[in-house]
């Protein structure tokens, strides 16, 4: 998918592609990049205190049976999120993982409140997770690399999507035309305030729908 950037000094078009492991291996150089740019951001900038080793910031989630949607322009990384299906999980031994909003729930990642839900999250093929979110705040992607993530859902038959978030994310969600559902309270930790929502998925003209009632919204302000 194709898409021109908002706010840019080039006329180079941002291309957003969603690469799904193990059987995109030969894109993987866009995953490698989007690694690195989650170093500089949520390590580097953010001081988050991740795991990381050398230029990249990696962890237990980013396996080889994840899906990256991924923004790139001119053979530059600008943007991307992570997908996890719900219903896998990976490890051995008395650690198993799922996915990040479960597992801080059950208590297996210390640097997350155990209280960010109020319920066990689902395991099931047709629930998926959204993290690691992250774009160039000069271009105006952010909403392009959820609208393409929503319309992959949507062809893979998900029915919803869970995020963990600022409370901004969840307000825009709704902006954009989503229809966020609280999975407990707002939460904070060291790194700040975050919520867990989950979003039921949309058809792809619902999504651009949505955008660009905001925009018009932008527009009218």
């Amino acid at each position: 998918m194709h898409l021109r950037p908002i706010n840019a000094d080039t006329t180079s078009e941002v291309r957003i592609e969603v690469i799904t492991l193990p059987g995109d291996l030969a894109r993987y150089h866009l995953v490698a990049a989007f690694l690195r740019m989650r170093k500089k951001v949520f390590v580097d900038q953010k001081a988050w205190r991740l795991h990381h080793a050398e230029d990249i910031e990696f962890e237990q989630y980013d396996t080889f049976d994840t899906t990256y949607v991924i923004a790139h322009q001119n053979g530059r990384v600008v943007g991307g999120a992570r997908l996890k299906r719900t219903d896998r999980s990976h490890g051995w031994g008395s650690v198993v993982y799922s996915y990040m909003i479960r597992d801080a729930y059950l208590g297996l990642l210390p640097g997350l409140p155990q209280d960010l839900c109020s319920n066990n999250p689902p395991m099931d093929d047709r629930t998926w997770e959204l993290t690691r979110l992250i774009a160039d705040p000069t271009l105006g992607i952010v909403e392009a690399i959820l609208e393409v993530a929503n319309a992959y859902l949507f062809a893979v038959g998900a029915g919803k999507c869970l995020f963990l978030g600022s409370p901004a994310f969840m307000r825009m969600a709704t902006r954009l035309g989503w229809s966020p559902m609280r999975l407990g309270e707002v939460v904070q930790n060291e790194s700040g305030r975050f919520i867990a929502f989950g979003c039921d998925v949309i058809t792809p003209a619902e999504a651009r729908a949505g955008k660009t009632r905001d925009s018009d919204k932008v527009r009218q302000s």
